[in-house]
């Protein structure tokens, strides 16, 4: 499950990955996302997520490459309130090299 897009306050687009997420729709995403903006942000809180999210950034990799594209990610904790309860979610920064 692959939450819509969100636009976040400072212009970056926010992708919101779950464990059910398939990686090759969050890959086309991310792809999308990065030819037009040159970059983006991606979300998972808990392991399956997280790693759904690294699947999609490799996935992702390759659909890029070819137009000469080399993507890096930079991975930060966070912490977010979900249903008035703290959380602990990792964020994915991807952009061009």
């Amino acid at each position: 499950m692959l939450s819509p897009k969100t636009s976040r306050q400072d212009g970056t687009t926010l992708l919101k990955v779950a464990s059910k997420s398939n990686p090759s729709s969050v890959a086309g995403a991310i792809a999308g996302m990065v030819r037009e903006t040159r970059g983006c942000e991606v979300q998972a809180i808990g392991a399956g997520a997280v790693n759904q999210t690294v699947k999609a950034i490799g996935i992702a990799r390759g659909y890029v490459a070819p137009d000469g594209i080399d993507l890096v990610t930079i991975p930060a904790f966070l912490d977010i309130q979900v249903l008035g309860e703290e959380r602990t979610a990792i964020r994915f920064i991807i952009e061009p090299r």
